[in-house]
């Protein structure tokens, strides 16, 4: 891995890429500690101190990066945009215009990704009309008012700020997609879990549970180790191709293999599940009601129904994005169209139905995996009544985003250098 890393700052075009990659990012680290105008800081320093007892508030602050314990312009984080992203997918299967539009390439990708703008900037609206009136809430606890002045005026500068923001990190998530290195979404989900790497480390040295100091490392290491294996395991199936005239040349058969994933979803069913039961205990705390509280404490991590929920979210969102990624016809036609063929299987219909069935044996044991590592860690932290930052969750979504910017970085490099040998 390192000697891919130094190959490649030795490329200009991707040591252009790598740089602004990393330019973003830092800029995205400076924002995170831009307070918003209007705000006391002081006040906001003494809520942040307390949210290790507010159920769903740390993960959404390591998602954030620390952003949201600071109340900085990118409170919100980029959970507003993948929130967004999971509504139309969910969408494009259900509604028929929208499915639609998803198969219209290119044009309609595009269109289905204006609608998801539209939508973020909503739901980033309306989730900074709801932390503002929660910290209002906590307001009496810090004995000092979280806003300079109450007025409505302010109260809609602090609101257009936070969602600014939030389209801020969603326009510079989609440049490093377009003009960096790896998926811009997820590298900032990345850095926002590193950021808080520190405070992570600290918790777990000054914890006064031995037990806990003894085995974080080593669930750490197991998970990381799981993670390479699974992600890197894949099924290849056998493919010939026969000889084909083309023109007045005879072109040579010849044998390779179509690689099926273990885990073809890679973490996205990790960062949808984890942003859609952060849901109700957000309303929870944001609504200040007894029932909403309850919600809020039942749903909280490493409580037993939030455990159980991100499992199963996990599960069908594996199964959800593995369909939407690799279609079986599609690939079934294409095999037909190239005159390849599976030995043993007759192309058309028979081949989509064998990699369907392949599929489908390879994904469940991927989703069962990434929902045991996502589960596991916290479970056991929690038996443990230690504090620490990071669970399977985060950890999950660290290793797999890693991976898939160094496959990316490596075919960059692949690609180059073929060109160089070409030349």
């Amino acid at each position: 891995m390192l000697a891919t890393i130094l190959s490649a700052f030795t490329v200009p075009d991707i040591r252009r890429k790598v740089g602004f990659t990393m330019l973003i990012l830092a800029l995205y680290r400076l924002g995170a500690h831009i307070p918003v105008a209007g705000v006391n800081p002081q006040a906001v320093k003494d809520i942040a101190n307390n949210f290790s007892g507010n159920g769903i508030l740390p993960l959404l602050n390591i998602f954030s990066g620390g952003s949201l314990s600071k109340l900085a312009i990118f409170a919100l984080g980029i959970m507003p945009y993948i929130t967004a992203s999971i509504i139309l997918q969910l969408l494009t299967v259900v509604v028929p215009s929208l499915e639609k539009l998803s198969k219209e390439g290119e044009v309609g990708q595009a269109r289905i990704t204006q609608y998801t703008r539209y939508l973020t900037v909503g739901l980033a609206f309306a989730q900074s009309i709801g932390y503002v009136f929660l910290f209002k809430s906590f307001a009496p606890k810090a004995g000092e008012q979280v806003l300079k002045h109450n007025d409505v005026a302010h109260i809609l500068l602090v609101v257009i700020t936070l969602t600014a923001g939030c389209v801020l990190l969603m326009w510079m998530g989609e440049l490093i997609t377009q003009r960096g290195i790896g998926n811009g979404i997820s590298l900032l989900i990345f850095a926002s879990i590193i950021s808080r790497l520190p405070h992570g480390l600290q918790a777990w040295w000054t914890s006064d549970n031995a037990t806990f100091k003894v085995m974080m490392p080593f669930i750490a290491v197991f998970v990381v180790a799981a993670v390479v294996f699974v992600q890197e395991g894949q099924r290849r199936i056998p493919v010939q191709y026969a000889k084909r005239v083309i023109g007045r040349r005879m072109t040579q058969g010849g044998q390779t293999y179509l690689p099926l994933r273990v885990n073809m979803a890679g973490v996205i069913p990790v960062i949808f599940a984890a942003s859609l039961m952060a849901f109700p205990p957000t309303v929870g705390q944001l609504i200040n009601s007894p029932f909403t509280h309850s919600i809020a404490r039942t749903f909280a991590p490493q409580r037993w129904p939030y455990v159980v929920g991100e499992t199963i979210l996990i599960i069908l969102f594996t199964y959800f994005y593995t369909a939407v990624t690799f279609n079986p016809v599609d690939q079934a036609d294409n095999l037909k169209k190239y005159g390849g063929f599976i030995p043993g299987v007759r192309p058309g219909r028979p081949t989509a139905e064998f990699l369907d069935r392949i599929l489908a044996r390879l994904t469940f044991p991927g989703a069962l995996f990434l929902a045991a590592i996502a589960a596991l860690p916290t479970l056991l932290i929690s038996q443990t009544g230690a504090t620490f930052l990071f669970g399977g969750t985060s950890l999950l979504i660290v290793v797999g985003v890693a991976l898939d910017t160094m496959k990316q970085l490596e075919a960059q490099l692949m690609m180059r250098n073929y060109e160089g040998f070409l030349k």
